[in-house]
């Protein structure tokens, strides 16, 4: 009775151990056992038999069948004096495998892409492993660490996937295939635009930052250039952020997206920035003719860079209830003890830039 080794494709039938697709043949004699001793002589068409002559122990006479590299159909033959056995259609080797399983872990990357590890099972038509056969891999995107592997003795056979998109990974064993998909989380759609023209310094500068439909963003930051980073925290759709710069120069604005993997996308857009320009300021008042001592109210109506203003420095002429004023805010009020047209000044003191200039005049008539 031969053996069969651990080794992919063993049979059934006289002999003892696992496969498929064996049939047995026999020549008989009568049917008792034959006395201890009696030589049994063993053929293979594929390996080799240890060892290939042997002697019966209670009838019974075993050795080892190797297959080795070889795969394919094997026959072996047992014989001794007229009668014989054949154990036929020996699966061996790749010939043993009867389906692939293949597996990707992780099945879903991160945005970017990275590695997944790659394995194949290869099994007989019992689902028992099929060891030390080679199994072929190939990808459509992305790279394999290795194209061929063998299987180890969990019938498994290993290969790292590397890809920096979506990848289709087959496994290949003698015409036995199976394929596996590993897919990247979706990009992140990040898009900034900002101003298509020069802007001023003090000027807010408008900026619009989209991400994708599909994307999950866990946070979105803006750096505008100039040291000042805007976080956003988790957005859709389309936001719009301002800023103001404070100097002229070139900026690159930079819009960084991160999923919730980690994954992190960046995009960025380009402004110049042009010196800061005086404000525009035009002087208004409650009354333009008050009487004497009648309080009037004057505004500062400021246009053009705003954002860093300071303080307004106010002149009222002779007769004023005092003769100048600062202040934070653009209102101040005063009145005059004497008759006359009094010319009212103002200048905007902004932190960084040029100061604006403004002015008006009343005529203060006498009370009736």
């Amino acid at each position: 009775t031969p053996t069969p080794t651990p080794t992919p494709g063993t049979g059934t039938g006289t002999g003892t151990g696992t496969g498929t697709g064996t049939t047995t043949t026999t020549t008989t004699g009568a049917g008792t056992p034959v006395q201890n001793g009696t030589l049994v002589s063993f053929t293979t068409t594929i390996g080799r038999i240890e060892p290939a002559e042997a002697r019966t122990q209670n009838g019974l006479v075993r050795v080892r069948f190797v297959a080795g590299t070889q795969s394919g159909t094997a026959t072996i033959t047992a014989f001794s004096g007229g009668a014989s056995g054949r154990l036929e259609n020996l699966r061996i080797g790749t010939a043993a495998a009867e389906r692939v399983v293949l597996t990707a872990s992780p099945q879903t990357l991160g945005c970017t892409g990275g590695t997944s590890q790659v394995s194949a099972r290869v099994e007989d038509l019992s689902g028992a492993p099929v060891t030390g056969v080679p199994v072929n891999f190939s990808t459509n995107a992305g790279q394999l660490s290795a194209a061929t592997a063998q299987t180890d003795s969990s019938g498994v056979a290993r290969t790292q996937l590397t890809t920096t998109r979506e990848a289709t990974i087959s496994a290949n064993v003698a015409g036995r295939t199976a394929e596996a998909t590993v897919r990247l989380n979706p990009r992140t759609g990040i898009s900034i635009s900002g101003p298509t023209t020069a802007v001023s310094a003090g000027v807010p500068t408008t900026f619009t930052v989209n991400v994708g439909s599909d994307a999950i963003i866990s946070n979105v930051e803006v750096n505008f250039g100039d040291g000042r980073v805007l976080p956003l925290g988790s957005i859709s759709g389309s936001t719009t952020v301002q800023h103001t710069y404070t100097e002229a120069g070139s900026y690159t604005v930079r819009a960084i997206a991160r999923d919730p993997s980690g994954c992190d996308e960046q995009v960025a857009t380009s402004l110049t920035i042009l010196p800061g320009q005086p404000p525009g300021v035009t002087v208004t008042a409650s009354n333009n003719r008050p009487t004497v001592n009648e309080t009037v109210v004057l505004t500062a109506n400021v246009t053009g860079a705003t954002s860093t203003i300071q303080r307004y420095e106010w002149t009222f002429g002779p007769g004023a209830d005092r003769p100048s004023a600062v202040t934070t805010g653009n209102q101040v009020t005063v009145s005059w003890s004497t008759p006359g047209t009094k010319v009212i000044t103002v200048t905007v003191i902004q932190s960084v830039g040029p100061s604006g200039n403004g002015s008006t005049t009343v005529t203060v008539v006498p009370g009736f």
